[in-house]
Parts: structure tokens; C-alpha cells; sequence
């Protein structure tokens, strides 16, 4: 999900395990664009008669408060995915070698892609057998053991809780790494101009957190439509100047290694599929098209954007480990040179959009636990003063957490390799496992061996660039 535009994200995990009919969800985001929409039908009332079930299109039975053009789409598609994980691709290379980060990142951004079509695969199979309009991620997962065979149908509350703690871990350490990357930045600069007075990171994260709590007290959506155009725009103008400076006189190829060690490909898969996560985002953004049979399709909106992001994480990841080598950081803002002016602008200019990002990021998680903690108490004062409270913590425990672990580079690549890789590469393939098992999963089975192939993919990853992340943040003196 976001740094992937996680206003995207319903709301259905309440603690609330009671099937309920899901109702229109007219929170928008900060553009005030997307809308996910749910029908008043119940998902137990599946009906006998299987030809108006065959005929049933979700698309036709949705009502659409802001629908999205295509364009729109594929805009939020791109913003969805492109986040800081853009700038930590050179230090995937690092982690990979010049050519195996070169084709690694080709074939990762394809599985992930591939990993989106499945999901809403299932997604309009299961709208069509439960004659939904649309459903969200986790309501996939919930549904497809749901219909599923009839032994795992007992496990269908819980794949609906994996998916919505996945969901939160992932934007807490979203939360968490946006706190070490604008420290880290703002003390290139200050150490820049004054290099005497040595400051610890740790200092400049007690003052980022300072002025975070407030931010992040709005709770009306429309007030942070501001903050987001104004991170957007910071953004666009960083990377293209971080691009200017990485082309710059750029050395032979022979300069950097065209293969890592079996050691550090871990770190690798860390990182990319943290950048390549924008999973969260697909479902809300094809079931609020104007025309979603454009979504999909091999010159669909999906293949188009997510092209598009595997080129610029290749480039970006290509070009910033040929120029610093070996030298390069967890961010490609930190290696930008820091005699010149402009570089120094950089900096601040994506400190202050990630910054200012933070907020749309931390939308997710308070989204999930906060109707929980108000439905703890009784009195309206109460509630406000506990959503108050749960909102605080949340931002210093994602502090507490920066303090604890000040290493860019392996705090994205354990986010990557935790909850990233459950929920692009994981949790996918099991949900087509399960909902195309009681009609079928092709010829010889294929899909089945395609699916056990992807999620033992994942799983190797999650496995071993957990470990490897851990090892590197435990013992950050050994490469």
C-alpha cells in the first residue's frame, strides 16, 4: 500500500467478526477521487440460480460518487508505487550486483505485476459467485475461504485478520521509515554548514517527532489535500534533479560488480519488493474506474503504470550503483554532493515531502485500529479523547522504533521482506489457489504449480530477507 496512496484502504477490519452488509464508503481521498463502494447485499445470500450468477457483471451494479477516468487512474497508480522505496534502489543494486539488479528488478516488477492481475482475478470471480459490485483486499481474502473447500472455510475471519495486520504492519514500518530517511537527511545538511557541531540522529528525530504529533491530530481528509499536492509536487522536483546529478559523468561498467554475493541478495529482495509493493492500492482503483474492463488487459492501465514504475526503479537503481559504487546509501539523496547548492535543496525538498507524507501514510493504521479503541468506550468525550490518545502513541511508537533502529538501508529492506512480500507475493497466490479450487485450476493444473512457484518465492524471500535485514540492523559493522 502506499507511501501507496493508503487512503485507498477501507475500513472493514473492526474487531467485528459478524458478517454485516457492507455499505457505500464515502470517505474520499485527498484529492477527493476514490471512492470504495460495497452494495447493500449480504455476502451469505448466494443464490441457486447459476446462470444470473455467470451473468453477473460487478461493474454494472456499482455507484460511483467520483468515478475515475483512465488517466486518473493510472496518475494514482504511479503514486501508489513510487515512493522513497524509488530512492533506495541503488542500494538494492548494491545488494545485487549491476546486472542481477538489472534483470532481478525486471523479473520482480513482472511477478508483482502478474501478483495484481490475480488478485483482481479473484476479485470479479468472487463478485460474480456472491453477486457483490465490488470488494476490497482483505474482503477477497475473507470471501475465497469463504466459497472455498468446505475444511478451510472455518480459517476465513482469519485470512481476513492476516490481511488487515500485514496491511498495518506495512504502513507503521511505511511510518517508521519516513522518520530515519528525513532525519538523515536534514543532518546531511546541517552537518554541511556546520560541521564542528556534531549532532546525534537521534536528536534530529526527538525534533521531527515534535511537530509530527500535531500534524497528525487532523482527522478531516479535505485538510490534507494541501499537504499531499504540496509533497507531490516537492517529489517530482527531487527526483528529477536527484537524476541530473546521477548522470553526470558516469563511469564504465567494469567500475562496480555485476554479481553479489549469495549473502547479500536477501537485502535485495528486501528492499525491491519494498518498492514494489503497491498492491493495496489495486482493488480500490480498478473497482472506481470509469471503464474498469481498461484496467486490465495486456495494454490495460495496470500493465501501463506498472511498467512505467519498473523502468524508473531499473534506471534509478542502474545509473545510482554504476555512479557511487560501492559508496552508495540507504537513500540516493544522501550521495548527492553536498558543495553544491542545488544538491543541498534536494535534500530538504524530499525531507519535507516525506515529511508532509507521513500523514496520508499514518491514515492506514489509525484507520484500523481506531473504531476498535471508540468502541471501548461510552461517552462521545471519551471516544474523542481515546482516538486522541491512540493516535499519539502510534506516532511515538513509529518514533521509538526510528530511535531504536537509525539504519536506513535494513529498515527497508525488513519492512520489504516482512509484510511487502505477505501481501504482493504471499497472500495472492494462495487466495487463487482457493478460489478457483471448487472450478478448476487449469490443464494439468498450472495455475496450481504457477501459484506454489510464486509463493515459494515469497516465502524464500520472507524467510531469508528477514534474517539477512535483522543480521545487518544487529550488526551493522559487518557487510
Amino acid at each position: 500500500m502506499t507511501e501507496r496512496q493508503p487512503l485507498l484502504l477501507q475500513s472493514e477490519a473492526t474487531g467485528s467478526e459478524e458478517r454485516q452488509p457492507p455499505r457505500p464508503d464515502v470517505r474520499s481521498s485527498p484529492e477527493n477521487i476514490l471512492v470504495n463502494v460495497q452494495s447493500d447485499d449480504s455476502y451469505g445470500t448466494g443464490s441457486n440460480e447459476s446462470l444470473e450468477k455467470s451473468t453477473y457483471n460487478p461493474s454494472l451494479h456499482r455507484t460511483l460518487e467520483h468515478p475515475t477516468s483512465n488517466f486518473d487512474t493510472l496518475v494514482h497508480l504511479l503514486k501508489g508505487n513510487i515512493g522513497t522505496g524509488i530512492l533506495a534502489m541503488p542500494d538494492a543494486f548494491k545488494n545485487a550486483g549491476l546486472y542481477v539488479g538489472l534483470f532481478g528488478t525486471l523479473l520482480m516488477g513482472a511477478i508483482c505485476t502478474h501478483c495484481m492481475h490475480m488478485l483482481v482475478k479473484c476479485s470479479h470471480e468472487l463478485c460474480r459467485r456472491l453477486q457483490q459490485p465490488s470488494l476490497s483486499f482483505s474482503e477477497v481474502a475473507f470471501c475465497s475461504f469463504e466459497t472455498g473447500p468446505s475444511g478451510l472455510r472455518r480459517y476465513s475471519h482469519v485470512a481476513r485478520r492476516m490481511i488487515t495486520t500485514f496491511l498495518f504492519i506495512t504502513q507503521m514500518g511505511f511510518c517508521c521509515v519516513y522518520f530515519v530517511f528525513v532525519a538523515f537527511n536534514i543532518k546531511e545538511v546541517v552537518d554541511h554548514y556546520f560541521p564542528h557541531n556534531y549532532i546525534s540522529v537521534k536528536v534530529y528525530l526527538t525534533l521531527i517527532l515534535l511537530p509530527m504529533i500535531p500534524l497528525n491530530l487532523v482527522r478531516n481528509l479535505k485538510y490534507l489535500t494541501p499537504v499531499s499536492l504540496a509533497a507531490a509536487v516537492l517529489t517530482i522536483l527531487g527526483l528529477a534533479f536527484s537524476f541530473f546529478y546521477i548522470l553526470q559523468d558516469l563511469p564504465a561498467t567494469n567500475t562496480v560488480k555485476p554479481v553479489a554475493t549469495w549473502a547479500q541478495l536477501p537485502l535485495y529482495f528486501g528492499t525491491a519488493i519494498y518498492a514494489f509493493e503497491g498492491i493495496g492500492v489495486i482493488l480500490p482503483l480498478e473497482n472506481n474506474m470509469k471503464r474498469p474492463e481498461d484496467f486490465g488487459g495486456s495494454t490495460g492501465v495496470l500493465n501501463t503504470g506498472m511498467t512505467i514504475v519498473a523502468c524508473l526503479y531499473t534506471t534509478v537503481g542502474f545509473f545510482g550503483y554504476l555512479k557511487y559504487g560501492e559508496n552508495v546509501k540507504g537513500s540516493i539523496t544522501l550521495n548527492l554532493p553536498p558543495d553544491q547548492f542545488i544538491s543541498q535543496m534536494v535534500r530538504i525538498a524530499m525531507a519535507v515531502a516525506i515529511f508532509l507524507s507521513y500523514t496520508l501514510q499514518f491514515y492506514v493504521p489509525v484507520n484500523i485500529v481506531e473504531p476498535f479503541v471508540r468502541n471501548q468506550c461510552e461517552e462521545q468525550r471519551t471516544k474523542e479523547l481515546a482516538s486522541t490518545a491512540l493516535r499519539v502513541t502510534l506516532v511515538v511508537f513509529t518514533f521509538l522504533l526510528a530511535v531504536c533502529i537509525p539504519n536506513l538501508g535494513p529498515i527497508i529492506s525488513l519492512v520489504g521482506a516482512v509484510s511487502s512480500s505477505a501481501l504482493a507475493l504471499i497472500a495472492p497466490p494462495i487466495i487463487e489457489i482457493i478460489t478457483f479450487y471448487p472450478i478448476g485450476l487449469g490443464k494439468y493444473n498450472w495455475v496450481l504449480w504457477k501459484d506454489i512457484a510464486i509463493l515459494l518465492f515469497g516465502l524464500c524471500g520472507f524467510f531469508f530477507g528477514t534474517y539477512a535485514s535483522l543480521d545487518q540492523i544487529l550488526n551493522p559493522g559487518i557487510n
